[in-house]
């Protein structure tokens, strides 16, 4: 099968919802226990632009991955610090989907002029530890038992890859 990626559109986002709706219901890679609605889907994309793009994995016409760059924190210091998003439809997990979604998230932190990407982890999340190690990201801290998720609590690790300044546009 053939992937496209793709800088998001309004009309994905009916796919990015489905898909990350199926993680609040039965992942514990987001701590959301509630579905999120159309509306805050809306509100959710418009807060994103060129500096926190939105991009989407699409493959025979149907959304099957996404991934965005959102602030690390409003606070005007951590301005080149974003947080990266990762989610691919289960139908399509183990097939390099979310290995396109990372390479052009990370061109894209890149180009934008960003300085680090960080990345929180659930835990157990190994096929996610792996992916983000192979783009340089390690591991800088972890909290423990931290969402209550499942009936269960689940730690986060935080990894962060610090983009090389000959790197950055």
């Amino acid at each position: 099968m053939t992937y496209w990626i793709r800088s998001a559109t309004r009309g994905d986002l009916p796919g990015v919802l489905a898909i990350y709706n199926y993680a609040v219901r039965h992942l514990p890679a987001t701590f959301e226990v509630e579905e999120r609605s159309a509306e805050a889907q809306e509100a959710w994309f418009a807060a994103h632009g060129a500096r926190h793009p939105v991009l989407v994995a699409e493959a025979d016409g149907h959304i099957v991955g996404w991934a965005s760059l959102s602030p690390f924190s409003e606070r005007t210091a951590y301005d080149r610090t974003v947080e990266n998003s990762v989610y691919v439809h289960p139908d399509h997990w183990g097939r390099g989907v979310g290995t396109l979604l990372l390479a052009a998230l990370m061109q894209a932190a890149r180009t934008a002029g960003h300085h680090v990407v960080v990345a929180r982890i659930v835990g157990d999340n190994e096929a996610s530890i792996k992916l983000h190690a192979r783009f340089g990201f390690s591991v800088v801290g972890s909290l423990h038992e931290v969402g209550w998720k499942f009936h269960r609590w689940h730690d986060v690790l935080i990894m962060e890859a610090v983009l090389p300044e000959d790197e950055q546009a």
